[in-house]
């Protein structure tokens, strides 16, 4: 659905663009005022609390008010995925391309950690909010030296996209299971698989259990796992931008 402006109603609503229909008194809320009332109610009770209910009772409004600037809970929650991505800090002009995308992947995660339940968001097409499209921007700005052309520019971004997302996604749920059963990530974990694997229709990973990787007590580090995959993902950009600029591709 599209608004009368030609853009679509979520672009709108995202970028301040709708235009409110105004009956009997002055407005008192805005669609900032609902999204930072949502924000608050995920943040302090998790997504699942988060109704237009709730979030008018956070504003002291009725949850009819509500709807005169948001017409659902779907839109609420594309606000709050936008909200939740509102810490721009800029990247040195100095630093090459891939400390640029490493300092990048780091904001969007401390981004993403400090509201736990964006992960829990259905993602469901590529940046289109303000906040979104300023970190879009800035990834793509520190691949400018690269020698790479526009669209491979957007092509290893969305690539390091969907990795934060996914380490994101992954981290928070592992975090969880390390705190509830820490036992279940150590040793434990290893002793259960020597009984499980068979070396015939699992060779690969009896390889991996007879060299002893699980036998330690090493703690979940979701940061220690994020980099060093983080680090693999831009070795591959790096090889990318070799055969691109060398002409090979």
């Amino acid at each position: 659905m599209t608004d009368e402006i030609g853009l679509p109603a979520e672009v709108t609503l995202l970028w301040g663009l709708r235009e409110t229909v105004r009956r009997g008194r002055k407005p008192s809320l805005t669609v900032a005022d609902i999204t930072r009332a949502a924000v608050e109610v995920a943040d302090a009770e998790g997504l699942a609390a988060v109704s237009m209910s709730r979030v008018a009772a956070q504003l002291g409004n009725s949850t009819m008010a509500l709807y005169r600037y948001v017409k659902s809970k779907d839109e609420l929650l594309l606000l709050m995925s936008d909200a939740a991505m509102d810490g721009q800090q800029d990247l040195p002009d100095d630093v090459d391309w891939r400390t640029g995308l490493t300092l990048w992947s780091r904001g969007v995660l401390r981004m993403l950690r400090r509201h736990p339940w964006s992960a829990q968001i259905p993602i469901s097409g590529p940046p289109i909010g303000p906040n979104n499209l300023w970190w879009f921007d800035r990834a793509l700005h520190a691949l400018g030296e690269t020698g790479l052309d526009e669209e491979d520019k957007v092509g290893v971004v969305m690539g390091l996209l969907t990795f934060v997302h996914g380490e994101h996604r992954l981290s928070v749920d592992l975090s969880k299971g390390y705190a509830e059963h820490p036992e279940a990530f150590g040793r434990q974990y290893g002793i259960a698989l020597a009984q499980l694997v068979d070396a015939r229709r699992f060779p690969a990973l009896s390889k991996v259990i007879a060299a002893g990787v699980f036998e330690g007590e090493v703690p979940y580090d979701e940061e220690v796992e994020g980099e060093f995959v983080l680090g693999l993902y831009l070795d591959g950009v790096a090889a990318f931008i070799e055969r691109r600029t060398a002409g090979q591709e």
